[in-house]
């Protein structure tokens, strides 16, 4: 059995898409798939018509009653998806895991207990891993023998590639276990220059340890998500299916024995170059958007160049949600948009109470609203085109099957 841990800490980057798609790619090529969902928001229920009301018990369930000696069968909480595919749903309970957990001997290997007990059930077990480092990633970390990091293709992705080079070298500092991990570069979408340079650079700089399988930006996707099925299931000749069929075929044949601590080591010299090599994308690439695009790139590269601060810091400033004293900031890049509005549960979702101003001529939108601390939800609604904020890593999945861009006021 092949345990494999889909993991980012950066939201949005298509992971839950990933975990439930090619979970049932896997099934669909014939092998007894298992989805273990870890995320406390519970959205592989929600990406598979999962009624939430109807779950009784979850994983959590499972993995406490295993610390606790009170131990509760896994074939007890699935949920029979299809043929040959299975879920362990998560559940809101999860977020109280690590609290629960606090001083038990072991923590870190209670999901790798469980999954022992049916190694022989399945041939691959698939696990959706929170947006976030904790106990539950590192007992998914733990229980893998493959880590898949689907990276969006952003310069803000690249980034977050760091982030889980981190982590896997705090495993490696408690076990010298064998893990085959992959990059995988999802949403990507060939139309931009963007995009294009990023898959090239990624290519260049992981190659072997990259799919060769790219997940293409699909509204066919997006679409099965909402309505909680599987793209094959909803359109099993759309590109998005293929891309998953490819991917599926690609982990069946690749190779398990790879050691950790040797592949961690080799990441973590290369991610520095790709760091660097994104900088230089960002300041040099000329979008093709006309003068306005070429006037806004260069106008971020030469603001960035004034100061000694790091790149992030310098790009906070321009792009992005802050919180001030009186208010907090939106502020965002379209260049070529005519009105860039804002709808959240802030504004009973209307857009027009909340419209954006345009700040001289290099495209940014900016507006200041006076905001109570609390967590708010919102979108970006851009010439009547609803979307998620691109400068805001904290996301949440909507009723639609997309992202609403979620901010915390403190």
């Amino acid at each position: 059995m092949r345990t494999v841990a889909i993991i980012n800490q950066k939201g949005g980057c298509g992971k839950t898409t990933v975990s439930i798609n090619l979970s049932s790619a896997l099934a669909a090529k014939g092998c007894r798939t298992l989805l273990v969902d870890l995320d406390p928001q519970s959205h592989c229920a929600v990406g598979l018509a999962v009624p939430e009301e109807q779950i009784e018990q979850s994983i959590y369930d499972v993995l406490i009653g295993k610390a606790r000696g009170e131990p509760l069968r896994l074939r007890e909480i699935l949920w029979q998806i299809s043929d040959r595919f299975e879920l362990a749903p998560s559940s809101i309970d999860l977020a109280a895991f690590e609290s629960q957990m606090s001083g038990v001997m072991d923590r870190e290997n209670c999901l790798k207990s469980v999954l022992e007990e049916v190694r022989t059930d399945y041939d691959y077990v698939i696990i959706d891993c929170p947006p976030s480092v904790g106990l539950l990633t590192f007992n998914a970390l733990r229980a893998a023998t493959d880590v898949i990091v689907p990276v969006e293709m952003g310069y803000f992705s690249l980034h977050g590639l760091s982030k889980q080079l981190e982590t896997l070298q705090v495993l490696c500092e408690q076990c010298r276990q064998k893990v085959n991990l992959m990059v995988l570069a999802s949403m990507y979408d060939i139309r931009t220059k963007m995009g294009r340079e990023i898959l090239a650079e990624l290519r260049k700089h992981f190659g072997e340890r990259m799919f060769q399988t790219v997940v293409n930006f699909n509204t066919k996707l997006k679409e099965a998500a909402s309505l909680g099925q599987p793209i094959g299931e909803y359109d099993p000749a759309s590109k998005g299916y293929k891309d998953f069929l490819n991917l599926a075929e690609e982990l069946i044949g690749t190779d398990t024995l790879v050691h950790k601590a040797e592949l961690v080591d080799t990441l973590e010299a290369r991610i520095q170059t790709i760091s660097a090599s994104a900088e230089e994308l960002l300041a040099t690439i000329k979008e093709p958007q006309g003068t306005g695009g070429q006037r806004a790139a260069e106008a971020t590269a030469a603001a960035v160049a004034q100061d000694n601060r790091t790149f992030e810091e310098k790009i906070a400033d321009f792009y992005g949600v802050r919180q001030e004293s009186d208010g907090v900031v939106f502020s965002t890049l379209y260049p070529r948009a005519q009105t860039v509005q804002i709808a959240g549960d802030f504004n009973d979702w209307i857009p027009e109470q909340t419209p954006m101003q345009r700040t001289g001529e290099n495209g940014k939108w900016i507006i200041k609203l006076p905001l109570n601390k609390g967590t708010y939800r919102y979108r970006l609604v851009v010439d009547g085109q609803w979307q998620q904020d691109p400068y805001n890593e904290n996301i949440e999945v909507n009723p639609f099957g997309e992202y609403n861009s979620v901010l915390h006021v403190k």
